[in-house]
């Protein structure tokens, strides 16, 4: 049995004129939205084990938020910038824990999640995933790399402005 936690990023900040949309931070409810998140993790027993990251400013700071366990392998990664699910996909392949965080960008995140589960979370917001969006979902696989689409059984689906 594999767990993948599918993490949307936080909200993110528009404010600053010419900095490159790599490197555009949370704003302040972004970064609030991350530790909610993280309290959630930890409180629902859902802590990763190994965290692959998107390399953008504001996919690290919302893992930041989470203050996860010191022990928790981390992996940054410029492909999951905007990635497409296929790509990430690819990514998630090359895992080795049983429970995973995957922190990304939509719209590959939301397309991904989609793809991934064979019934979707009766949840109005699952479709269109928005900031800090994050799926639990399990799969009946020995490992990543036989990860495929519609065969994770969701566990839960949550929205930051549900932890406020």
């Amino acid at each position: 049995m594999r767990r993948l936690i599918l993490m949307r990023h936080a909200k993110s900040d528009w404010g600053h004129v010419g900095l490159e949309d790599h490197d555009r931070p949370l704003n302040k409810r972004g970064k609030a939205a991350a530790k909610a998140l993280g309290a959630w993790l930890r409180q629902a027993r859902y802590v990763p084990d190994q965290v692959i990251c998107s390399s953008a400013e504001r996919t690290g700071q919302t893992l930041l938020g989470l203050d996860l366990p010191a022990q928790t392998e981390l992996a940054f990664t410029r492909t999951l910038y905007l990635a497409e699910a296929e790509e990430m996909r690819a990514v998630l392949s090359g895992a080795t824990a049983q429970s995973v965080l995957m922190i990304g960008h939509n719209p590959g995140i939301a397309d991904m999640a989609e793809r991934l589960v064979a019934i979707a979370p009766d949840h109005p917001r699952f479709l269109d995933y928005p900031t800090g969006a994050t799926l639990v979902v399990d799969f009946d696989i020995k490992g990543w790399n036989e990860i495929g689409w519609h065969i994770g059984q969701p566990i839960d689906f949550i929205i930051p402005r549900e932890l406020a």
